[in-house]
């Protein structure tokens, strides 16, 4: 067996993908998952303790920590799931009960809870079935279990309403419900109608108020069940906008603003998009409640008087100093809230596995400045680590990740020395044996840089593309780098490229140096393992197996034999080109390999993430032991020098440190000694700022202290002159009050001898009405005492009436009980012989029955054979029918299955054209909103035209204004003249464009007036012509009413034609009556007239249809121009939004600059690179 052993030490990193991922032991210890085990992490000793997880688990799902925090619950993915409950206050984290779903198909848990009295545990399934069981789980009995959503609607969180121990709320994807668990079941209470809300978290506010957070930023109240109300999220820096930005598009956004405003309110619930922030993480205390907004913001709320909440403070996560992007941080979504037990701390993890605190008590201090969470412990990385190294003057260790940093930890101290991010991707890591240098490989060039007191600065550069394995040499005057299949040798010193190793077909994944740095051992994904003679740069040995992709190499502790793990399972011994000896693997294959210093173990590492420790020599059977580490295939691993500590790392973004302690628990004995330097590197220029600061600082110091002892001073006297005012106000007041004193006393013995006299007086006088009492009171207790006596009397007597009456009443009870025991045995008799009677006719019936049976029995046996051959028959011709139409069916389900893909393809259509004709209704849907917009809008300027000259003159006030704004935006935009050159050109020719524009709607809007006017004049004269005409039409209808007055009178003339006198008076009385002086000469006027009239009539008739022409052709004109100045607007409108887009990015611009300027002036005296203090000044200089 394994003589050496190695024990779980210290772990950097966090494990993501986990629910409910920290929370608090104790005030100062939090529980979360690294690797495949649960880490109780002690913040004030940075001491860990492990808790590994089993052997057989696929990975932790989900974390729950009970009401008392006593237990632990950790919830394991399996082909059937478990939780597993371990106690916290047992040294190593003892494992009490180990929970399974029972009957329940399920691989996993995906939420878990306690309850207020940690008896009771509810777990959540995953899907499809999503079925949430009921524990009482320290005797591991399911109480009840029910099916909470369908395969379609995620869970995302259960809890136990913490005022009630058999209360449930269920929430996830249009999923909120509350469950009651009562009779040994699970009811549902209540579930609100939320199918199309997303619920990310809720908690518990009261015994009836939930609050549950949304993915579009909601916070919605229920009350018992019930949807309330929401809580607004909004704050006084999001309602504050750009008010000369918003100023500036005010006359041109109208309607679009009204849109939106419309839009979100219709579609509160709908996704609001991708830039909506959610609410992932919701956590509830004393004073109201915390919850996370969008990616890196904690939103503190307080309860108010109203029983309603405020949002009072904001925390944000800080910008990384050392990374070059300034988003890295503030992209990282907060998977997890905890609060520690006395309300001092809050904890958060993030998706990008990093750990942030924030202590409240400052919350009340620093009222006015803004908040931040600082690390818990350190920073992380968040993706896979690709390199590992270490070096033989510092106990520090080197990693390189996929999340572009580099990061330098001293495993003594357990403390992230130095870190920073790059550009890029680094894939490998190399330190130098003194510290004070490293190698990290990236995909375009390999970096030599310097280790300084407080940044990692490139000094050389190298064109090594893709170096996925870097290693320095023992001495450190060489390093290797692999680029693809080749392997480059270059001097430390003059940075020459000395040798190129080639011979590998595939890629390169390990090298490893000698001792004696004369050789180098070097395996690839072809199969092979080669030893190169560094000096002259051949081939001393090689094994070649082409069925096995090598994945690690180290030499033997004495460097006579190579150790080699690859794909086909097995750890290798190989020495002068042969196998010594093979140690099979069970069904995990090994990744890397590490050998102590005193030979005496190899430990490897394997693709599910365990350690196995193998001694040394290698042994024939499979014996090793086995560690649980990592969740990920183990990509490195390494000793130190010292042989006290074994580091690996892997692509969970975890580095573990073991320490490798002998059976007894002792250290292993190293025959070197390893003396740990203190040195590290500080440019001149980074001294010189420093000293020069010290010695500002120090003059700094003394001003202050001469200018602290001159304020003292002035204290001092002015404390004496109110001293000296106090001491003689409050003499005076003492001798005032002294004789008002003396005062008091003697009105106090006044009062003090009357009260003596009064008091004597009234002592005499209550004696006598004393004596009085007493002899009333005597002799009506004498009285009293008779009245007792004869009471006495007459209740002896009443009681023995009672008692004879008693007597009487037992003698009647008991004859008749005896009467009735009597009568009820007589019926007892007459019913027994009925039923003897009963029995009896009931045994004849039943042998009848019998007879009956049988032969019913005989008949139907006969007929079922009848039946039986007939249906044989049947069932023959049945069978040739059924063959037939095999076949037929064979060709109908073909048909089938080619119609149902049909089906398919077309259902697929219908689906694809149902989603377009939504899109289609709902763009139909805003366009006509628009159009209804629209048509207002030209409605209200067609009522408006006539004050068209009022809205000409605010429109140039505005015009001045714009200017006034114009020139505050030219100066800002000034300051990032060199990105907004073209944008600027830009926006001068639309604005010009505005005003050409502007200036066209006053002449049309003129125009408009003018052809009005015209119209109302032609209108005017048009009423006058049509008075005259019905004038006209008025004198018609009167000669007429004449000329058949005439005819008449005429026609009576006619009557005279024989009598002439007659007939001369009737002419004579006619031409009296209707001609007159001028009648001829009025009638040949009154044509004339009338004939002028029709003529100017006509050309009346003319100009009116004219003008309606030309006033219609204006009006199509104005709509056409209307139109276009409308789409103009709108296309303006559009560039202008796409010009703010690109001064926000000018502005995140700007403050990457500040924040590269911030990390400069920490760091004045360590210039990134000749040109790169001189380029960062003038980036702030923009800004």
């Amino acid at each position: 067996m394994v003589t050496v052993v190695a024990q779980s030490h210290f772990i950097f990193g966090l494990r993501t993908g986990v629910r409910n991922n920290l929370c608090f032991f104790d005030e100062q210890t939090v529980v979360f998952p690294s690797g495949n085990s649960c880490v109780c992490y002690n913040t004030v000793q940075r001491s860990q303790r492990f808790i590994p997880g089993s052997e057989k688990s696929q990975g932790m799902r989900a974390l729950a920590i009970s009401a008392n925090r006593r237990y632990l619950a950790v919830s394991e993915c399996a082909e059937k799931a478990t939780i597993t409950v371990f106690d916290l206050q047992h040294e190593q984290g003892r494992r009490r009960k180990v929970l399974t779903t029972g009957d329940v198909p399920a691989q996993e848990f995906v939420c878990m809870a306690f309850s207020p009295d940690s008896k009771y545990l509810i777990g959540q399934t995953g899907g499809p079935d999503w079925v949430l069981i009921f524990w009482l789980w320290e005797k591991q009995k399911v109480l009840a279990t029910m099916k909470t959503s369908n395969s379609n609607n995620r869970v995302t969180q259960v809890s136990f309403n913490p005022y009630n121990n058999m209360q449930l709320c269920v929430s996830g994807t249009g999923v909120f419900k509350l469950f009651r668990y009562s009779e040994g079941a699970l009811k549902q209470s209540s579930s609100p109608k939320v199918e199309s809300i997303n619920f990310l978290c809720h908690t518990w506010m009261s015994v009836e108020r939930v609050i549950a957070g949304t993915d579009t930023g909601r916070l919605l109240v229920f009350e018992s069940g019930d949807l309330r109300r929401e809580i607004s999220m909004a704050s006084k820096a999001v309602q504050e906008q750009s008010g000369s930005i918003q100023y500036l598009c005010k006359f041109t956004q109208t309607s679009l603003h009204r849109q939106a405003d419309m839009k979100k309110i219709k579609d509160a619930d709908v996704d609001e998009g991708p830039n909506v922030p959610r609410i992932t993480a919701i956590l509830s205390y004393s004073r109201g409640f915390a919850c996370s907004l969008g990616s890196d913001t904690v939103c503190l709320f307080e309860k108010n008087e109203e029983d309603s909440y405020r949002r009072s403070r904001e925390i944000r996560i800080p910008p990384d100093p050392n990374s070059n992007e300034l988003t890295v941080a503030e992209c990282q979504e907060i998977d997890t809230m905890c609060i520690s037990p006395a309300e001092e701390t809050l904890a958060i993890s993030t998706d990008r596995g990093q750990l942030y605190s924030f202590s409240l008590s400052s919350v009340e201090m620093n009222k006015e400045e803004p908040m931040q969470f600082e690390f818990l412990s350190q920073s992380f990385h968040s993706k896979s680590i690709t390199g590992l190294s270490i070096c033989i003057r510092k106990p520090l260790v080197a990693t390189s990740s996929l999340d572009h940093s580099v990061r330098i930890w001293n495993y003594e101290t357990k403390v992230l020395e130095l870190y920073k991010e790059f550009q890029e991707e680094a894939h490998s890591v190399a330190l130098h044996p003194t510290g004070l240098f490293i190698l990290v490989g990236f995909s375009d060039k390999l970096r030599l840089m310097n280790l300084l007191i407080d940044d990692i600065r490139t000094f050389k550069e190298f064109t090594v593309r893709g170096c996925r394995e870097c290693a320095f040499s023992r001495g450190g005057h060489m390093f290797a780098a692999v680029s693809g299949n080749v392997i480059h040798i270059y001097s430390v010193t003059s940075f020459e490229n000395i040798l190129n190793l080639k011979g590998h077909n595939g890629k390169v994944r390990g090298i490893e140096w000698s001792l004696d740095d004369g050789r180098l051992v070097s395996c690839g994904m072809d199969g092979a393992v080669y030893e190169w003679n560094t000096q002259t740069g051949k081939r001393e040995s090689e094994s070649v197996l082409k069925s096995c992709s090598y994945t690690g190499v180290a030499f033997s502790s004495d460097c006579k034999t190579i150790l080699a793990v690859g794909t086909d399972l097995t750890l290798k011994e190989i020495q002068d080109c042969q196998v010594l000896r093979e140690v099979p693997a069970d069904d995990v294959a090994h990744t890397a390999v590490a050998v102590s210093h005193s030979g005496r173990v190899v430990f490897t590492g394997t693709s599910s993430g365990t350690i196995r420790a193998i001694k040394y020599p290698l042994p024939i059977q499979k014996e090793w032991l086995m560690y649980q580490a990592h969740c990920g295939p183990v990509t490195k691993m390494v000793i130190t020098f010292d042989d006290q500590f074994l580091l690996t790392v892997s692509e969970d973004g975890c580095l573990l440190m073991w320490k490798i302690i002998d059976k007894e628990g002792r250290g292993l004995k190293s025959n070197r000694q390893i003396i740990h330097t203190e040195e590290i590197l500080v440019t001149k220029l980074d001294l010189e700022e420093k000293t020069q600061n010290m010695l500002e600082l120090k003059m700094r110091l003394e001003e202050l202290q001469m200018e602290n002892e001159y304020q003292l001073r002035l204290k001092d006297m002015n404390h004496n002159e109110k001293m000296k005012e106090i001491t003689d106000k409050y003499t005076q007041e003492i001798e005032s009050t002294n004789k008002m004193q003396q005062a008091i006393k003697k009105e106090m013995e006044k009062r003090q001898r009357e009260h003596q006299e009064s008091f004597a007086e009234v002592t005499v006088k209550h004696s006598k009405e004393l004596k009085d009492l007493e002899l009333s009171y005597s002799q009506k207790l004498i009285v009293e005492h008779e009245r007792y006596q004869d009471l006495q009397h007459e209740y002896q007597r009443m009681q023995e009436d009672y008692e004879r009456q008693l007597e009487a009443a037992e003698e009647s009870r008991a004859q008749a009980l005896k009467e009735l025991t009597q009568l009820y045995e007589a019926k007892l008799q007459e019913r027994t012989q009925l039923l003897a009677q009963c029995q009896e006719d009931a045994q004849q019936q039943i042998c009848e029955f019998k007879e009956m049976i049988k032969q019913v029995e005989e008949d139907e046996e006969r007929k079922i054979h009848d039946i039986q051959i007939k249906y044989e028959r049947k069932l023959h011709t049945e069978k040739e029918t059924n063959m037939n139409l095999k076949g037929d069916t064979g060709i109908m389900t073909q048909k089938l299955y080619s119609l149902q893909r049909h089906i398919d393809d077309r259902c697929t259509d219908i689906s694809k054209l149902k989603q377009e004709r939504q899109r289609l209704l709902g763009l139909i849907r805003s366009l006509e909103s628009d159009i209804e917009d629209l048509k207002r809008q030209i409605s209200g300027h067609e009522k408006t035209n006539q004050d068209k000259d009022k809205t000409i003159s605010s429109l140039k006030k505005k015009n001045q204004e714009l200017e006034k704004l114009k020139f505050v935006l030219d100066f800002q935009l000034n300051e990032l003249k060199k990105q907004t050159e073209p944008q600027q050109d830009d926006i001068n020719e639309k604005t010009e464009r505005i005003h050409q524009l502007q200036d066209e709607l006053v002449q049309i809007d003129k125009s408009n007036t003018q052809l009005k006017l015209t119209v109302s004049d032609l209108r005017l004269k048009l009423r006058a012509r049509d008075k005259e005409m019905h004038k006209e039409t008025q004198r018609v209808k009167d000669l007429e009413t004449h000329l058949q007055r005439l005819k008449s009178d005429l026609h009576n003339c006619v009557g005279f034609i024989q009598e002439p006198r007659k007939l001369k008076e009737s002419m004579q009385m006619i031409y009296s009556r209707y001609v007159q002086g001028e009648g001829v000469e009025k009638g040949s006027v009154d044509e004339d007239i009338q004939r002028a009239f029709c003529h100017q009539r006509d050309h009346l008739q003319r100009t009116v249809s004219s003008l309606q022409t030309r006033l219609s052709k204006c009006a199509e004109e104005h709509d056409k121009a209307y139109v276009k100045i409308m789409k103009e607007n709108v296309r303006l409108i559009t560039e202008i939004n796409e010009l703010r887009k690109e001064q926000r990015s000018l502005r995140t611009q700007v403050k990457q600059y500040k924040a590269q300027l911030a990390t400069s002036k920490k760091s004045k005296s360590r210039p990134n690179s000749e040109d790169g203090p001189r380029k960062e000044p003038t980036h702030e200089d923009v800004s």
